[in-house]
């Protein structure tokens, strides 16, 4: 067996309340002289964009905006930012917003620079040249993809959502300013949070996790099981704040070394054709997939209880295993997550399709640490229902 180890993240963080003022000496550290920043409509109208472009202006950085990111952004999306990319000559992106648009940052970041179809992209280390810099300043506690090389986009033609992943789409600078996360909804702090805890949990029961992943998926666990109710609770808590961002990031550099599992190739394509939101859709099928791997990995599973502050004394390993998934389950309640597909408009009928796509999903069940057959899948999605 090859017991060889890679560990790859962001080669620099900038973290703090308050730390978006560093922009500008990031972008000049860079080298950068015209700044792309790529964002999404709700965050222009939320008026944290002008905060980032109000600093580039009194830094005297000549900047240009792509603001037209959506929700689980299409292969289009990535075209259209690459384009004005290419208009404006810009040498740096900065990808300020949650994960839509930060992923349209990263993947246009590199097709400004590649001669190559984007679909031919889909899969692993399929790029062949390092794109522009970037600097991600996220504006949830959910995705950690300002620390992986991965990105994520929806493809309508076969309602599916398709992941590209290379080093070369690793962040430049991750820039974590908690102050930018007070004003997200009740809602998206719930989705997001609960995104950020699964990465943590899939990377800890990954078949490739392994003793450095381990200790980022814990500490993320620990973080956001200690704060997520809060940050859910009151959304102007700036200590929760910042435990929920510093707990995304540290589950994203576990899943991006140690690899997420079922739940997020089982959230794939009920997200591309219901557009359920990805952290919804996380949530809703989290538990049952937890209870089909359990079995795969008991040891595991159950230091998820201890990790989730249940009481075990006297439990056996299947039971402190149940008693993760019965938290968990708790935990989507208190958030006031919904708990059924139907609630989305998925349908028995669906369930074959449905199920046909998360088989699909080759890259992350391949890290499931239970083999899962297309039956399994359409039982799993038949309890959500």
């Amino acid at each position: 067996m090859n017991m060889t180890r890679f560990f790859q993240t962001s080669p620099r963080i900038v973290m703090g309340p308050g730390c978006l003022s560093q922009i500008v000496s990031e972008v000049e550290r860079l080298g950068g002289t015209r700044v792309m920043v790529i964002t999404d409509p709700g965050l222009v109208q939320a008026g944290i964009v002008d905060q980032l472009e109000t600093r580039l202006q009194e830094g005297k950085v000549a900047y240009a905006r792509f603001d037209q990111v959506e929700p689980d952004p299409r292969l289009e999306i990535a075209a259209m930012a690459t384009e004005k990319i290419k208009q404006e000559k810009t040498d740096l992106i900065i990808g300020i917003g949650g994960g839509s648009a930060i992923d349209i940052a990263k993947i246009a970041s590199v097709l400004a620079t590649n001669d190559g179809d984007l679909a031919g992209y889909f899969g692993i280390d399929l790029i062949p040249r390092p794109g522009l810099k970037t600097i991600i300043v996220p504006t949830t506690a959910g995705t950690g993809s300002e620390v992986t090389p991965i990105v994520i986009l929806s493809d309508l033609e076969e309602k599916l959502k398709k992941g590209v992943v290379s080093s070369y789409l690793m962040p430049s600078v991750a820039l974590l300013d908690a102050e930018l996360t007070l004003g997200l909804p009740a809602t998206v702090t719930a989705a997001t949070g609960m995104d950020a805890l699964i990465h943590a949990v899939e990377a800890f029961t990954s078949k490739n996790a392994y003793g450095m992943t381990d200790m980022l998926a814990r500490q993320a666990i620990r973080l956001i099981i200690g704060n997520i109710r809060t940050a859910f609770a009151n959304g102007a808590d700036l200590p929760a704040r910042s435990a929920m961002l510093q707990g995304s990031l540290l589950a994203g550099m576990a899943f991006a070394n140690a690899g997420v599992t079922a739940v997020h190739a089982f959230a794939y394509p009920i997200g591309a054709e219901y557009h359920i939101p990805h952290g919804v859709a996380n949530s809703i099928m989290l538990t049952p997939v937890m209870e089909f791997n359990m079995l795969g990995n008991l040891t595991k599973f159950a230091e998820l209880a201890d990790l989730f502050g249940e009481v075990t004394a006297g439990k056996t390993l299947r039971e402190k295993a149940q008693a993760a998934v019965e938290a968990l389950r708790t935990l989507s309640q208190d958030l006031q997550i919904p708990a059924h597909l139907s609630a989305f408009g998925v349908k028995e009928e669906d369930i074959p399709n449905l199920a046909e796509g998360v088989m699909k999903v080759t890259r992350l069940l391949a890290n499931n640490p239970r083999t899962m057959t297309q039956a399994d899948a359409e039982v799993i999605y038949r309890r959500m229902l």
